[in-house]
């Protein structure tokens, strides 16, 4: 047992976390110029709330479920190759079966570049992280992570390439890259003793390594290119001393927790993507 943190709240702290995480609709995708033949490509970014602007504070419109914002990599892609038309149907809250289902169908076959970045929230690890934040006993946040673990290992590579498949055969011609998930914490860094314990800290990583592993596999078995960021994060997660390039848990800003912040989209995610690309 270690000692209990300052805690909200249950009940409104699920419902806040509720509202603000897991809300997914279908709004319509924003799309920039050029289009037709002027395109020298076509981008079209699926996903969930990893690929739009939690945690970058800036957004189109922010009573918007989705959370679209200009500070997205997919949006500073597409700022950087204004050759190519572009199409954003990513939604914060996403699951990849609701990828499939609501995002999919904005695909059209003269696609020539798709990102999906997807399978957080078919695991449950906004659950999980909201778990470990309330729970005083680390044996607790351990169970909620191997949960996830198992519904990574065991339902979502079903899923997922059942999405894939979908992809594939709604933009035959697209390169697609699968977009894969940092981990969160430094162990051992400079956190110290507050907030969250290195055992907690490690398990919520293990999850995110169970869930990159089974991501670049799907990937693979398709035929798509996966993109691995926990190189580019792992010197600059929390508690790393660096400049931290995902946003640590804030009570007043709980929708945005949790989620690559500025930095994260523009020096983590933008290269890593331009560096499979071009």
């Amino acid at each position: 047992m270690r000692t209990a943190r300052a805690r909200r709240p249950l009940t409104s702290l699920l419902t806040a976390l509720a509202a603000a995480c897991l809300a997914v609709t279908a709004a319509p995708a924003a799309q920039a110029a050029p289009t037709g033949a002027e395109a020298a490509g076509k981008y079209i970014a699926l996903g969930d709330s990893y690929a739009v602007a939690p945690g970058t504070r800036t957004y189109d419109d922010p009573n918007d479920a989705c959370r679209r914002g200009p500070l997205s990599y997919p949006r500073l892609w597409a700022a950087q190759h204004t050759s190519y038309s572009f199409v954003e149907a990513s939604c914060s809250g996403a699951t990849a079966a609701e990828v499939k289902s609501r995002q999919v169908p904005q695909l059209t076959a003269d696609a020539t570049l798709v990102t999906v970045q997807a399978g957080g929230n078919d695991v449950g690890f906004v659950s999980v992280l909201q778990n470990c934040i309330l729970t005083l006993d680390d044996k607790d946040c351990v169970a909620g992570v191997d949960a996830a673990k198992a519904a990574a290992t065991g339902v979502l590579p079903g899923t997922l390439a059942d999405t894939y498949t979908a992809i594939k055969g709604a933009a035959p011609g697209a390169r697609v890259v699968v977009v894969g998930y940092p981990r969160l914490y430094k162990i051992g860094g400079s956190c110290g003793i507050l907030g969250l314990s290195d055992t907690e800290r490690s398990a919520l990583n293990s999850a995110a390594d169970v869930l990159n592993t089974v991501l670049a596999q799907q990937a693979a078995n398709a035929g798509f290119t996966f993109l691995d960021p926990r190189p580019a994060f792992d010197p600059h997660t929390i508690c790393s001393g660096n400049t931290t390039w995902v946003t640590s848990l804030e009570w007043d800003k709980l929708n945005e927790s949790y989620h690559p912040n500025q930095a994260g989209h523009r020096d983590g995610y933008l290269p890593a993507l331009n560096a499979i690309t071009g």
